[in-house]
């Protein structure tokens, strides 16, 4: 069972490397996410739930320097197996939806493959150099298919912005997580060290800053955020699931793997400041969200929203010192709910602009009658987005909103003693109204109504293999949310 985690690693690039020998693309890259599938259902199975919290099981090492101690080391614990879930049901979905019929197909599913490898090492990696080291694995393929299969007008340029911020987010990451590891005794990357050991607090404040900023700007937050709707707009279909609907999240994992538990001070310092950050993710972009016509850039612009959400839930483990077990659960259960639905919004829209090469909203209309199947699919996926009851979204959305005002009597507290953190959630609670409008009109102006003057060609209804990856995380979607406990169990 230990060589799991390595095998769900390497399985990606194996295939990978296999496609670029000439091995039949789609075959192999849908076998190997398929394996994956059932390798991260065996660790499910096999999960010891009685097992104290922050301990990973499974865990294999190999000694890479002994001076930094640098190992390759994989290992899984409740966080890393929902991030686990989460990529391997992505990856699944993505591989799916890449057509024979693009430019290159077999560089489609090699990136494809390559992105989720390195996803899926950062996730599993119990190193911090390799926590690092895998993702920044993921962001190379990103780049390259952006710039060289990307839509838009000009995809070179959205490739090399991303490649900036990235770039410089990595850089200031990188020197936050040396800091780290030097201002601790041991000076180990391994994060079980790590993790058991006082980080100095005088260096606190100012390594909280750098990874604030770092992990910051690979989760696009506010106000480093302004890459993230153009790219995944200009990004081949696969490559937006994958980044904004798993990468992503990379960010938001390590700071709750590394920032909180070791920084407590130096977090706390920076909380208010993290507060009006997160409010610019969900009002600022929110509104810049209900502003857009196109329904990439809405979507782009949507998953930078829904990211303050969850820095919410980190807010409210900063406040409690890292003891708020609603705001962990809710947080990793919105990081989980958030990539599936907006990993299916990104793949609906490729299909829709492969079934009739539009995406203004003013160009189309009444897609429903054409496309009954799709606008089913769209409504469920919008649904979620917005926080439906009965999907995993709200489930998360709610555990962080209760958490925030978690030891305060309702209706026995005074407006006066709220707090910073309550009343940033106060505010937060009208990105829901705000998401409802822009959801609901764009779903409105796709599928309802008349057609644009001079029609639609939208060919025949979906075949089941079209639908299928959409059914896939569809399903994700409707069951995490009637059985959160599905995932919260592996959290203790």
């Amino acid at each position: 069972m230990e060589s799991i985690p390595i095998l769900i690693v390497a399985i990606p690039i194996l295939a990978a490397i296999l496609i670029g020998f000439k091995a039949p693309a789609r075959t192999t890259a849908m076998l190997a996410a398929i394996a994956n599938v059932m390798l991260a259902s065996l660790l499910c199975l096999k999960f010891d739930h009685t097992a104290p919290a922050g301990v990973f099981q499974f865990a294999s090492s190999l000694a890479v320097l002994d001076q930094p101690s640098i190992s390759l080391a994989f290992g899984v614990d409740g966080m890393s197996l929902i991030m686990l879930l989460l990529t391997v049901i992505v990856t699944l979905a993505s591989l799916w939806t890449i057509s024979d019929k693009v430019k290159s197909p077999r560089l489609h599913f090699v990136s494809a493959l390559l992105i989720s490898a390195g996803a899926l090492g950062a996730f599993l990696s119990t190193d911090v150099f390799f926590f690092y080291a895998f993702h920044e694995l993921a962001l190379i393929p990103t780049f390259l298919m952006i710039g060289m299969f990307g839509r838009g007008e000009n995809p070179r340029k959205v490739a090399w912005t991303i490649t900036i911020y990235l770039g410089l987010g990595s850089l200031i990451l990188l020197a936050g997580l040396v800091a780290l590891v030097y201002h601790t005794p041991a000076q180990s990357f391994d994060m079980t060290t790590l993790l058991g050991s006082v980080v100095d607090s005088g260096a606190q404040k100012w390594i909280a800053a750098l990874l604030i900023v770092g992990f910051g700007t690979l989760v696009s937050l506010f106000p480093f955020h302004s890459w993230a709707a153009p790219a995944y707009a200009a990004a081949p279909t696969p490559v937006s699931m994958l980044h904004a609907g798993v990468l992503k999240k990379f960010g938001l994992y390590g700071l709750i793997r590394l920032a909180v538990p070791l920084l407590g001070e130096g977090m706390a310092i920076w909380a208010d400041w993290l507060l009006v950050l997160l409010l610019g993710n969900i009002l600022f972009v929110g509104l810049v969200t209900v502003a857009q016509r196109r329904l990439d850039l809405m979507l782009g612009n949507s998953s930078v929203m829904h990211m303050g959400y969850i820095f919410l839930g980190i807010a409210a483990l900063i406040a409690s010192g890292g003891n708020n077990s609603l705001a962990l659960n809710g947080a990793l259960l919105l990081m989980f709910a958030h990539g599936v639905s907006i990993a299916l919004q990104f793949a609906l829209a490729g299909k829709i602009e492969e079934r009739t090469g539009r995406l203004e909203f003013e160009n189309l209309g009444g897609l429903a009658k054409k496309l009954p199947a799709l606008g089913l699919l769209f409504g469920l996926g919008a649904f979620a987005s917005i926080g439906l009851p009965g999907f995993a979204n709200f489930a998360g959305e709610l555990m962080i909103f209760l958490s925030a005002f978690k030891g305060i009597a309702v209706g026995d507290t005074p407006l006066a003693e709220l707090g910073n953190l309550q009343w940033a959630a106060i505010a937060a609670f009208w990105g829901v109204v705000i998401s409802a409008v822009y959801m609901l009109r764009a779903y409105r102006s796709i599928f309802m109504g008349d057609e644009p003057r001079g029609g639609i060609t939208a060919g025949k209804p979906l075949d089941f293999e079209e639908k299928l990856p959409f059914i896939i995380l569809a399903v994700a979607l409707v069951v995490v949310g009637f059985f959160p406990r599905i995932l919260l169990q592996y959290l203790g």
